[in-house]
């Protein structure tokens, strides 16, 4: 699909949260006179690899670039950020080869070894996850290395510039620590010349003017040392400003739980000379229970688990929905997500102006979303397939039988959807149905439906069946409450506490055999 072209009014009239962080980042710009190219950016922590939040991170972000451009013209980058030189905390229990990584305990991530022997380094190992999962759904991105930065001399001003500001630094960072913490702090973390470990230890001479310092080595030696070409790096707070100084970046976004980071980063970079970025932080995720999701507690879902359901443009989806609030991540939320997004994508030919720049689809799919929809919705697919079985071929079938005269590209849609529809009953719907058995007042109606299905027979339009199905409710009582009468179905026939619109399941599935269904439920 081509572009859309949209006007000045279009854009200044769109309230998507993208064009609000646009707007915000446009003024900042001109605040401080920035007219070259604009620098967006991401942080990953390649301790681990990429993760639904690192998806989240980079979706977001893009979609903020993208209404950037739009709405001024000007040329933007998007830097993929990874803090390889951290040193190695400790060991992470998932990874093999535990006794040789205990060895390598606060030695930066890129002097570690791989433990699985394939890259130079483990970094290097999560990095190349890193660019081949940005690179899989198709990010717009440049990858820097920390380490890189560092040994190559690209912060080595920075890190000078740190040296000069040593003591507005220090008075930013010391409040915000413990009594014991601040006896040994420093803002540059010396690499041990002898042990090659990122060193916690206290400045003992600093000189800007020669870009040195004097610190205690492990073995109890006085070194001093030049603070550039990768002999030293900023710890946390002051790596984070100085990359933004270094780098000049004008927007990044943060979880919640790094607020207060944000706040003390913010009065480092100034402290330095340099301009915060625009950003906002963006709230973390919860699960069913409002609990916080947590790695050690296995609550939450991977990006893999999600797109075993649904589609990449489903989870962008989810993240381009209320950044700013708390949300709960959970596999009940996959279907009505996946659901939603193609409803936005069918809306977005019938948008004109705003409405299509507020639109989902337009963001998740930078101006293009697709134009070919699938005939049947997802939710159909999981109630057919809860008659049918979780054959993905045997549900195609019923699409094809259901939407003669598809389009190609449209059943191929469908198609995608069958996948998952199949994988998520398998793995969810099956092992959870429950079926309750009707009143004699529900038995009535149900006996009464599946005779009507059986009347009408195969081959009438949805309406009808659907029709029925509200003319045998109304005469059974339920002509006040018919969403009761629904339900009943549902939980009688499919075991479920919701369900499809019964005329076009009706109709995709057969009169015939949707009256069996009813009669094996009743016969149960």
């Amino acid at each position: 699909m081509t572009a859309r072209t949209f006007t000045a009014d279009d854009i200044a009239a769109a309230k998507a949260w993208p064009f609000d962080e646009a707007r915000k980042l446009d003024a900042r710009l001109k605040r401080i006179g920035q007219d070259g190219v604009v620098i967006f950016e991401t942080g990953y922590g390649p301790s681990g690899p990429p993760h639904i939040g690192t998806f989240g991170e980079v979706a977001r972000t893009t979609m903020v670039r993208r209404a950037f451009e739009l709405m001024t013209g000007r040329k933007t980058r998007l830097i993929s950020f990874s803090d390889d030189m951290d040193g190695m905390r400790k060991v992470p229990p998932h990874l093999p080869n535990q006794e040789l990584l205990a060895q390598y305990l606060q030695k930066p991530l890129t002097a570690v070894p791989d433990p699985w022997g394939s890259h130079p380094s483990f970094a290097h190992h999560n990095n190349a996850r890193l660019r081949a999962f940005l690179d899989e759904f198709g990010f717009d991105y440049e990858f820097l290395s920390s380490t890189d930065c560092y040994r190559s001399g690209m912060f080595d001003a920075t890190l000078v510039r740190v040296l000069e500001r040593f003591d507005a630094v220090m008075e930013i960072i010391l409040p915000s620590l413990g009594d014991e913490r601040r006896e040994t702090y420093s803002p540059i973390l010396p690499i041990s010349p002898t042990t090659g470990r990122v060193l916690y230890v206290p400045m003992l001479e600093i000189d800007a003017k020669k870009g040195e310092i004097v610190f205690e080595d492990e073995d109890g030696s006085k070194v001093k040392m030049p603070v550039g070409g990768g002999n030293t790096k900023l710890q946390w707070k002051a790596d984070w400003a100085g990359r933004w100084f270094a780098l000049g970046v004008d927007y990044e976004m943060a979880g919640e739980d790094l607020t207060e980071s944000v706040r003390l980063s913010n009065r480092i970079v100034k402290a330095l000379g340099g301009e915060p970025p625009a950003g906002f932080n963006y709230q973390l995720f919860v699960d069913e229970e409002g609990k916080k999701i947590s790695k050690t507690k296995g609550n939450g879902i991977s990006i893999e688990e999600w797109l075993t359901y649904a589609s990449p443009e489903s989870l962008s989806l989810f993240m381009f929905q209320n950044p700013k609030s708390a949300k709960k991540l959970y596999f009940d939320v996959i279907p009505k997500t996946l659901d939603e997004y193609w409803q936005h994508v069918e809306k977005y030919p019938l948008q004109e102006g705003a409405k299509a720049l507020d639109n989902p689809a337009w963001h998740i799919h930078e101006g293009e979303p697709p134009t070919a929809t699938p005939p049947v919705s997802f939710a159909m697919l999981l109630t057919l397939v809860n008659a049918v079985g979780g054959e993905p071929e045997v549900l195609k079938g019923f699409v094809r039988k259901y939407r003669p005269n598809a389009a190609p590209e449209e059943l191929a849609a469908a198609d995608k959807l069958a996948l998952y529809a199949a994988r998520f009953y398998n793995d969810f719907v099956k092992t959870k149905k429950q079926y309750r058995a009707p009143t004699e007042q529900e038995r009535t109606a149900l006996s009464m439906l599946a005779a009507k299905l059986r009347e009408i027979g195969d081959g009438a339009d949805e309406d009808a069946y659907h029709s029925a199905a509200f003319d045998i409710g109304k005469s059974n009582g339920y002509e006040k409450n018919l969403r009761d009468w629904f339900a009943t179905i549902y939980e009688v026939v499919f075991g479920q506490t919701e369900g499809p619109r019964m005329g076009p399941f009706t109709k995709i599935y057969g009169a015939t055999a949707t009256a069996k269904l009813i009669e094996d439920a009743l016969a149960r």
